[in-house]
Parts: structure tokens; sequence; C-alpha cells
């Protein structure tokens, strides 16, 4: 994106109120090392051994590796790669680390890195980079058996971890837990989407509302590695694979994945596979009390003894053999979000928006300017009027309504429903009827007048029929006109 891009969609945003543009790109990432965190103790029975290693761009990051205490011939190893978040300290994965050294393996959770990561510029390339890093790091450990370390990645670390798997031999297996095959955009709306319908709403305002402008972010930049493409990577990854999934998985679809993941590693001649599903537990395997709305502290029964029988299992050189029950069922299915066409991708909409706004206002000010020289503008139809104030409300409500849900995080609170239609999309869908009715008989006007219209009210009114005639195809494009 260019740079005059990007500073016009940040003015839009401005205007708005609703988002923090975004900076063109940070500074290049420094070999400086990151900040440690604090050093992790040792819980009982188990040994803490603090460790650095380099990532890319030369950075140094931190990390503790926990292991047994007990004296063990070499052991198998697993790097634990978190998800989504800039700086997430190692004992985001302690609860993990613990669990799964308790099985038997020696297992490294290190400090995410800070540096090259924000909400609007990322790359799983990088961070890939750093998870081989920390590859490294742990087979050079003592009493681990260097020809058995693997990968385990949790949610963005799904992505993150086949794709370092994918670079290098030297990583033994892959574990993910609400993992993704689809593009991180596509598991994103279903998230929100999903937010909202626990709410009530549907129709269009989810249809084709949020899921154009979930395209448009994208588009704008405003969602670093929107389309990185999951299960292109999965297909290149030749490890064992462990899959598992919580069936209240509320982030991460956990009906559609498990199948795309198994269809991308088998065109991958990857047959080595197993998949598992932990009734009741969230996107992280967690226990949850309310049906995945809230995290609980303990790990689903079972989960951490499948690690560790799975692990030995692969490592021992028993192979499974694309194990993989039917998926859990799904409150409702995710929808693949293809880049955008050039005509609704960030320049045109921008420009759309920043006339029809224009336009729209152009008509009441340039009455008021005539009124405050003491010239009485006389309008063309009384139903200008109302196409105007219709138009701009409608064009500048959308924006607003969708960013404001936008902002709202996971458990947004559309407002109150009639049916499944939020009641502030509802007075988007009736301006914009109104706004379309007043521009036709405002154009039926003009055509009665016989082109008898004086110059200063053809100007404001053929800008008026300009933006009404856009505002049409752009209504029924964000939702507001759809049946």
């Amino acid at each position: 994106m260019t740079t005059a891009t990007t500073a016009l969609l940040a003015c839009f945003l401005a205007v708005l109120a609703l988002a923090s543009p975004a900076s063109a790109v940070p500074p290049p990432v420094s070999p400086a090392a990151a900040a440690a965190g604090p050093a992790v103790p040792a819980p009982p029975g188990l040994t803490s051994a603090d460790v650095t290693f380099q990532g890319h761009g030369g950075l140094t990051l931190h990390g503790t590796v926990l292991a047994e205490a007990k004296e063990a011939a070499p052991r198998p190893g697993v790097v634990l790669v978190t998800g989504s978040g800039s700086g997430v300290p190692r004992e985001h994965l302690l609860t993990e680390a613990v669990a799964f050294a308790r099985q038997g393996l020696a297992v490294l959770i290190y400090d995410k890195r800070s540096e090259g990561y924000t909400d609007f510029r990322r790359s799983y390339s990088e961070l890939a980079t750093d998870a081989l890093g920390a590859v490294g790091a742990l087979r050079a450990r003592p009493g681990v058996d260097p020809g058995k370390v693997g990968l385990w990645g949790l949610s963005e670390g799904g992505w993150v971890a086949p794709l370092a798997a994918s670079r290098s031999a030297g990583v033994a297996f892959v574990i993910t837990v609400g993992g993704n095959a689809m593009t991180p955009l596509r598991q994103q709306l279903w998230n929100e989407t999903s937010g909202l319908r626990r709410a009530g709403a549907d129709g269009s305002l989810l249809d084709r509302g949020k899921r154009n402008l979930a395209r448009w972010g994208a588009d704008a930049g405003l969602f670093a590695e929107a389309h990185f493409d999951g299960g292109k990577v999965l297909e290149k990854v030749r490890q064992p694979f462990l899959g598992i999934w919580g069936t209240r998985d509320l982030q991460t679809p956990p009906g559609d994945n498990p199948p795309l993941a198994a269809a991308a590693l088998r065109r991958g001649g990857n047959t080595r596979y197993t998949f598992r599903y932990f009734e009741g537990a969230d996107h992280a395997a967690h226990r949850t009390p309310d049906g995945g709305l809230t995290r609980g502290e303990a790990l689903a029964p079972g989960y951490a003894e499948l690690v560790g029988t799975w692990v030995r299992d692969v490592t021992g050189g028993r192979m499974p053999d694309a194990d993989a029950p039917a998926p859990p069922r799904q409150d409702h299915p995710s929808v693949d979000v293809p880049p955008s066409a050039w005509w609704e991708s960030a320049w045109p909409q921008v420009a759309a928006f920043l006339f029809m706004l224009a336009a729209f206002a152009a008509y009441p000010v340039w009455a008021l300017v005539r009124r405050l020289r003491g010239r009485r503008a006389r309008p063309l139809s009384r139903w200008a009027r109302l196409a105007a104030a219709a138009g701009f409300a409608a064009v500048l409500g959308v924006f607003g309504y969708l960013f404001y849900l936008m902002a709202a995080g996971r458990w947004p609170d559309p407002g109150p429903l009639v049916g499944s239609e939020p009641v502030p999309w509802l007075v988007l869908r009736l301006l914009a009827v109104a706004a379309v009715a007043a521009t036709v008989a405002t154009a039926m006007a003009w055509r009665r007048s016989g082109g008898s219209v004086p110059g200063g009210e053809r100007v404001r009114a053929g800008l008026l029929l300009a933006a009404g005639t856009l505002f049409v195809p752009w209504a029924f494009y964000w939702g507001l006109l759809a049946v």
C-alpha cells in the first residue's frame, strides 16, 4: 500500500473517530536483545532452566525449559508457540508447559517478540524463524534427544508452527491447538459474527456489512496476514501432525477446520496425522465453565496425556494413519473471504464514501450560504432535502456502526433487536430506502422541469442526483438494500 493510500485511509478513520490509524510500518527489527521476562521457578518435581536464542533479524529471545527432575534417557522435547499478541510472556503457557513436562517431555516456553509485531504489522515468517531458533536451543539442551524435538502452536501459533516445520527437517512433529487451515481473515470474520449471532443478530448486517468491512480492512492494511494461506502451508508439512480442537471453541471454527486440514495434508502426501476433539473445551483446550465464553485454568481431561503418549509414539516410530474422527458440530459455517475485486478495494471505497458525503452535504450547505447572503435558494423538489439528509446519514452511519461493532471486540452489543435486525441497522436500512425513493422523486422533478433549472440549483441538484445514483449499488453492496 502506498503512503498516500495509507494517509487517506488514516484520515478516513480519524473522521469516523472509531479506530486509530495505523502507522505505515514500524522500525525494522533490531538485533538488540528483547527484554527478558522474570525467571520461571521450578514447580515441584520439575527442573527449570533459563535459555536464550536468536530469532529473526538477530533478536535475542529468552525462554525457560521445564523437564522432570528425575534422571532419564534423552527425552523428546517440544517448543510451545503462543497465540496472537505482542510480547506475550512465557508464563502465558505455563499451565501447558508444566502438564507436558509431567508427561516426560522437555518443554521450552519463551517470551514472544514485540519488535516488528503490532495490530497492523506482523509476519508469520518472522515468527516461524523465532520458533526455529527455539527448536535449535532445545535440541542443544542436555538430556534432550535432538532428533525428537517438535513444535506445538496455539491459535496464531497454529499458523506459525506448521510454517516453521515446513522449512526444517529438524522439527520432528507438529501439534496445533485451535489451529486453522483457513485464512486469518476467514477465521476472524467467523469469530466476530459468532459474537453477534449469540446476541441474536443475523441477516445482511453479518452477510454483507461485517464481511465487506473485513475485506476492506484487509485491503487497507488494518489486518496483518489477512490472506495467509494455512492450507498451502499444511501441504508442505511432512512431519507427523496432531490437531486438537475444543468442541466449544468460539474463536476458531472447530467443525470446518479439521476437514480442511486433512485435505491439505493429504494433498501434500502426508497421512501421518491424528485429530482429536475435547468435549466442552474452549479455544485452548481448557475446561470452560460457560460454554467457551470464559477460559478455565485447568486443561481438558486427557489432553496432556494425549500429547505425551502421541509424542512418544511418533518419535518412537509408531505413526498414525489418517486418524481423524468426524469433527464436532459447529453452530454456523464459516465463509471464505477472497481478496476484493478492484472496484470494491480500498481506493474506490474511500473515493465513493468521500464523494457521497460531500455531494449529499453540499445540498443544504449551498442553501445555507445563499441564505446568509440574503438570497433564498429554491429547491428543485421538496424530496431533494430528504435525499440529502437520508443519504448523508446512511453513508456515515454504516461505517460508524460497523466500526463500533469491530471496536467492541469478541462480545459486541448490537443494540436492541427487531426480529434478528439490530435497531441501529434497521434504522440505517430505512434511511437507505428513504434516500433512494427521494432521489427518484428528485430525478422525476428534474425531468418535469424540462431543463428550466437555474444554474446554481442545477449544480447542487446534479451533485445530489449523482450521489444518489452511486448510493444505490453502494447500499446493495453493504447490505442496506439487500433483501
